[in-house]
């Protein structure tokens, strides 16, 4: 019998959780991180990003089809011992929290800055939490479900964002390779953040329905992503010169401005206010693993308990303490670094120690 069977993905679930995760409240301020470090060549680093973590979800299937009835913990624990599985637990919880922290912080430094400049920080938070909770007690099938409505009630939003491309100027994007390799090369802590989350992978594998199309999921989920963030980041490129779009945190919203309504004066106002169920997407699903990770280790099946223990823990902190815009992309740059061995070389790491692993009980068996 199944572990997970309860809470079984269709592949469609899987694609858009996996990436809502990668492109939620990332993409706001894309454009602006690879302009300062590569220019108008930025884009270039998005797809070398978009080769690493393609090679790197890869791996994850590979590995996750040795165990697939259970998660990365279950997997470590039979193959690593119960230690290792308890430390994975505890680091991977760890993992989602900051993720999730991360993203909600940045929405409601969003939220003050845009909408409510007046409205005490711990308020937004709880008007975010008490939602965000009724979904994310909820298992990977509610959640699978949640961003597949999100991500496609948001398939109009591109095509707004063509309308004031008959003023940009395609010529900021050439010559290409102005300064060379480097800065391109520069660039990818920034690209690396644009495609972290990925490792949800190993924790939604059980529940995928049909496990053999999981690869193709993977790469379904990893190309979206990397088409979103170069038709974003393209965008931005060729409407704001390369001096100006530094200036600007989030050019994303600010490219909104140009876009005239009669009926509607500021329409990014509109915007992030449906962007807002985007952003969900950076907290709500990590917030809920973390808390099936916490769970776990406790031997419990419910998760609900450790959350609503999470949501208590965000409401009281952000009463005292939010961080800045400034200090919320400092969190960026340690969920980047963070992110590369979590997410990038540990897949690789544990792919080469299961390979040891193999060849050492085949010589055991002989």
């Amino acid at each position: 019998m199944k572990k997970y069977a309860f809470n079984n993905m269709s592949l469609m679930q899987f694609i858009f959780f996996n990436t809502g995760i990668q492109i939620s409240v990332v993409f706001l301020s894309l454009p602006r991180n690879l302009a300062e470090q590569a220019g108008t060549d930025g884009w270039i680093a998005l797809i070398i990003g978009w080769i690493l973590s393609l090679a790197a979800s890869l791996i994850m299937i590979q590995v996750m089809k040795r165990y697939p009835d259970g998660t990365l913990l279950d997997l470590l624990t039979r193959y690593a011992g119960k230690w290792a599985g308890k430390t994975a637990a505890v680091l991977l919880a760890l993992y989602f929290i900051y993720f999730g922290y991360e993203g909600i912080v940045r929405a409601v430094n969003i939220i003050k800055i845009w909408l409510l400049p007046q409205t005490p920080a711990y308020l937004i938070m709880i008007l975010l939490l008490i939602p965000s909770y009724l979904i994310a007690r909820n298992g990977p099938t509610i959640l699978g479900r949640y961003s597949e409505i999100i991500l496609l009630m948001s398939f109009w939003i591109p095509i707004v964002y063509l309308i004031p491309l008959k003023d940009a100027h395609w010529l900021h994007l050439l010559p290409v390779f102005k300064e060379g390799w480097k800065p391109v090369l520069a660039a990818m802590p920034a690209t690396v953040y644009s495609f972290v989350g990925f490792v949800v992978t190993m924790m939604l594998y059980p529940f995928l329905d049909n496990k053999h199309n999981a690869s193709l999921g993977v790469t379904i989920c990893n190309t979206l992503t990397l088409l979103t963030h170069l038709f974003i980041t393209i965008i931005c490129f060729v409407y704001f010169s390369p001096d100006e779009i530094i200036t600007y945190n989030e050019p994303v919203i600010t490219y909104l401005k140009a876009i005239e309504f009669e009926f509607i004066e500021r329409i990014e106002i509109l915007f992030i206010s449906f962007y807002l169920l985007l952003f969900s997407l950076s907290w709500i699903p990590v917030f809920s693993l973390a808390a099936i990770c916490t769970s776990w280790l406790a031997g419990q099946k419910d998760h609900r308990s450790h959350l609503r223990v999470l949501w208590a823990l965000l409401a009281a902190a952000t009463f005292f303490y939010l961080p800045s815009y400034r200090q919320s992309e400092w969190m960026d740059d340690i969920l980047a670094a963070v992110g590369l061995v979590v997410e990038y070389i540990f897949p690789f790491v544990l792919f080469g120690y299961l390979w040891i692993y193999d060849r050492l009980q085949r010589r055991t068996n002989l």
